[in-house]
């Protein structure tokens, strides 16, 4: 359900507003409510916006730094350290780019160079120096011409990969317009000159990598200072909330709290330089969202939240479908192996973990230990236990359970339809509900006719004895119903407007609600194919088995073991998405679920 809330008007002096709003952010229990925001306080904004994107890019980058195999000495925690890493990093990436940079400049001429040997620049310029040039060509093996080795002193220095690597040595400075050939541009320093250069340049790329490594030590700092931006962002915004009145002398915050904190926050604002009202919502207030559901509701939350929040005046639908959610599951999974493995890795995890493990992760854990046991009672209806029949087995107790409990796919089939029927028969109840208490009971008379009108048509069906389809006592049940539908759906028109809109909402129901009823099929179907996979697995685990004594069952086990992974993976992934798909879509829809609302978000550190 949705938690009942106060709407809150505060007025302090301007000399004191910043020492209220600290004290505010202290109460920690005020949704406060914003308004529009000028040219100026959305720059400041922006600062602290854009000053928080880049500790998030850091620490990024820093997390990848983590040696987990290595414990790192974490430095004291200093603010305006952690302020400063990113423009640190940047240095270091920066000094990073130019080094290998430099690097692969210094590769690509000792590449260059490989073919030529290690030689002395230094003595091709005395050559010079003297009137000799020394030119460096590159020809394909067939352009060769022996007879340069007479014209110009030509001596070949190696051939490979079908070229010939040659050098002249001649006065002649037109030695390569002559040849009709490109001169090679050979680098001013040696091979092994070039070889110290890289090995010097890897170094320091490695230092550099090291610089990096070393600011892990500061992430705390930098989380300290992410968390001094949040805050600031969060500061910034409630001020740009606040109205100026009286000439700038006071200022005017609204804002939202649970009706069951209204005594603490009146208590704690007593003592403060502050004046407050508290008063209930109108319909017209836009009013944040808080869940107050029980213990097992609350675990559904994070699964309503996917979709949207209700309305302040919508009924909350999670401890509705929540039920529901929980079989759909089961159903789909369907198989008591695996729910046994999920309850038993889910409870491990939290009696081994308990110290380590935060409240959100605690909630998600129990509630796969909720779907596991219902996956273990759904697959109790075939009894599937990883992809062997339990029901197959001669023994008394697995007999007796086949007489009472086993579903062959006929019926799973059939119970798939039947539970669609149910949750879309209590949605519409929910449909009626949601009305009342919007606009009031007449406006749902119309949906409470169309289930009883169903329900009568569904037990005409099922006990024609009883009830006979259109007999006296069916037709005494069904015209009020009809009447509803046909002359009261729109309270206040008039009646040929009633009746136009009740045929258009006939011809709905009938096109809408047996594709409704049908998707619920996918109960069944990825029941069955999660059932056929895993004796899949299992006929393949035997058959792909040597006969060896020693082989055998390692081998067994192993496909076993990797097949029912996957398995369990991939039909773990469907009953989650498919049971989500039938709640947002066919529920939702027949509940009238039109959602929108804001989630409490109170205004504390």
């Amino acid at each position: 359900m949705v938690a009942k809330m106060k709407k809150f008007l505060f007025l302090a002096y301007h000399k004191d507003y910043e020492r209220f709003l600290h004290d505010l952010r202290d109460l920690g229990l005020i949704h406060v409510a914003e308004t529009d925001r000028t040219v100026e306080d959305t720059d400041v904004l922006n600062e602290f916006v854009v000053g928080l994107k880049q500790l998030r890019e850091a620490q990024k980058i820093l997390n990848r730094q983590i040696d987990k195999k290595t414990d790192i000495q974490q430095n004291e925690v200093d603010i305006e350290l952690g302020k400063k890493i990113p423009n640190r990093i940047e240095y270091i990436q920066n000094r990073k780019a130019s080094l290998n940079q430099q690097l692969q400049v210094s590769i690509k001429e000792r590449d260059a160079l490989l073919p030529w040997g290690d030689y002395d620049p230094e003595n091709i310029q005395r050559l010079k120096k003297a009137g000799y040039y020394l030119d460096f060509f590159i020809v394909p093996d067939n352009q060769y011409n022996p007879e340069w080795e007479q014209t110009y002193d030509a001596v070949v220095i190696k051939r490979e990969a079908s070229r010939t690597y040659f050098v002249t040595v001649t006065k002649n400075p037109k030695v390569a317009d002559e040849l009709n050939l490109e001169l090679v541009k050979m680098p001013e320093v040696s091979l092994n000159q070039l070889n110290d250069l890289i090995v010097s340049l890897r170094e320091k790329v490695g230092q550099q990598d090291e610089k990096l490594k070393e600011l892990v030590a500061d992430l705390p700092s930098l989380n300290a200072a992410m968390k001094d931006f949040e805050q600031k962002i969060n500061f910034t915004k409630v001020q740009q909330s606040t109205t100026s009145v009286a000439d700038d002398k006071l200022m005017l915050l609204r804002g939202w709290a649970p009706l069951d904190n209204e005594k603490e926050i009146s208590d704690y604002l007593e003592s403060k330089a502050v004046y407050f009202e508290a008063s209930d919502p109108v319909p017209e207030d836009n009013v944040p969202i808080k869940f107050k559901n029980n213990k097992f509701a609350r675990l559904f939350e994070p699964i309503a939240e996917m979709y949207m929040l209700p309305k302040y005046n919508e009924i909350d639908l999670t401890p509705y479908f929540a039920p529901f959610y929980m079989f759909f599951f089961g159903l789909s999974l369907g198989d008591i192996g695996y729910g046994l493995f999920l309850l038993l890795v889910a409870s491990l995890v939290k009696i081994f973990m308990k110290a380590k493990l935060h409240t959100t992760i605690k909630a998600i854990l129990s509630l796969v230990q909720i779907l596991g046991a219902s996956t273990m009672i759904a697959g109790m209806l075939t009894g599937g236990f990883f992809g062997f029949s339990i029901y197959e087995i001669d023994n008394p107790i697995a007999q007796a359970l086949k007489n009472k409990v086993f579903f062959d796919n006929n019926k799973m089939f059939m119970l798939s339809l039947v539970l669609g029927v149910i949750q879309i028969l209590f949605g519409m109840g929910m449909k009626v509900a949601n009305r009342t208490k919007q606009q009031g009971f007449k406006y749902a008379l119309s949906t409470l006719g169309w289930i009883i009108f169903l329900v009568s048509i569904i037990v005409a069906v099922m006990f024609p004895d009883i009830m006979p389809m259109f007999g006296t006592i069916h037709l005494i049940i069904a015209a009020p119903a009809l009447l509803l539908i046909y002359f009261y759906n729109m309270p206040g028109k008039n009646p040929f407007i009633n009746l136009g809109a009740g045929l258009w909402d006939t011809y709905n129901m009938a096109t809408g609600l047996l594709g409704d009823v049908l998707s619920y099929v996918r109960l069944f179907a990825l029941g069955l194919s999660g059932g056929i996979l895993a004796s899949v697995f299992n006929s393949l685990a035997a058959g792909m088995s040597p006969d060896n004594a020693i082989a055998k069952p390692i081998i067994y086990v192993l496909i076993f073991l990797i097949g029912h992974a996957i398995n369990i993976f991939m039909n773990t992934l469907g009953a989650i998405v498919h049971p989500v798909r039938l709640t947002f879509v066919e529920f939702y829809k027949n509940s009238e679920f039109e959602g929108g609302g804001k989630k409490y978000n109170p205004f504390r550190k």
